[in-house]
């Protein structure tokens, strides 16, 4: 049994990332909870004011309850399914909070997001609210790039800074992703300014250990960003799907809040799928 959650703030992006989940995991039997995550920001006086007797919860929370959960029903009708349940979750807090709140009294085992996290049409693929839930929710993320349709992840790229290690437990996770979901895996090895690399090294070693089963290619990238790379890589090769292996103060770190981050924002083409080291 899965239990994933799914956010929205009812943009086009939010749902298409929802439908993308439903779809993904259609036969897998899943807990799917659909989150909206109210801020006091959402709000002005005039609001609270206008509700006059009305309770808060009436004011506000129940407005949008009411069309959480239309939303909700309209997916049920979409994707008729016995395998899985959908449930609507509306929650007044920071959104971390409400996140990792959830995740714990619900065992999350995967969180699904739209490219513009849950705020708006201003955000791009690696908006504030996407930092914030990969840096502060330690579970997995599937993001979903504005637009993208639905198409089984066969191909996935797996890119590794400096010191991702391929015998860690988020390299592990993904291996079973790509047994579970994947046919082949492509692998690469990057190193912008040709720097050594002591998981380098070890490469050779736990491949044959760990995809001696999967369908896989490996490659060394030296002298290029990574942003470029993965860019380069996704065109070139049909890639459905990439995986991120996060951990603190690893390249991708500086990668996700540094100056690249505008670059690769526009030119992500595929979902991303973070594991935590």
């Amino acid at each position: 049994m899965k239990n994933i959650l799914l956010l929205t703030d009812f943009s086009e992006n939010s749902i298409n990332a929802i439908r993308y989940a439903l779809q993904q995991f259609e036969s897998d039997k899943c807990n799917f909870s659909v989150l909206n995550v109210q801020s006091s920001s959402s709000f002005m006086s005039d609001d609270l004011m206008l509700s006059g007797n009305q309770s808060l919860y009436d004011s506000i929370i129940k407005k949008t309850k009411d069309k959480l959960d239309e939303l909700v029903a309209k997916l049920k009708d979409e994707f008729e399914t016995k395998t899985y349940s959908i449930k609507s979750i509306v929650d007044y807090d920071n959104l971390t909070d409400s996140i990792n709140q959830i995740k714990t009294s619900k065992n999350i085992d995967l969180v699904v997001m739209g490219s513009n996290g849950v705020t708006g049409a201003s955000e791009v693929i690696f908006g504030s609210n996407t930092i914030n839930v990969i840096r502060k929710v330690d579970c997995p993320t599937l993001v979903i790039p504005k637009g993208f349709k639905y198409r089984p992840p066969n191909e996935i790229l797996l890119p590794l800074d400096l010191t991702d290690s391929l015998s860690g437990n988020a390299f592990a996770d993904a291996v079973s992703f790509v047994k579970r979901f994947g046919k082949k895996i492509h692998l690469l090895r990057i190193k912008p300014n040709n720097e050594d690399s002591e998981e380098e090294l070890k490469d050779k070693e736990n491949i044959s250990a760990f995809l001696k089963e999967i369908p896989h290619e490996y490659h060394v990238i030296t002298g290029i960003p990574i942003e470029l790379t993965v860019d380069s890589y996704t065109q070139t090769h049909h890639i459905d799907l990439t995986i991120l292996l996060v951990q603190k103060e690893s390249l991708f770190e500086r990668f996700f809040t540094g100056s690249p981050t505008t670059k690769i924002s526009n030119n992500i083409r595929v979902p991303l799928l973070i594991f935590h080291s």
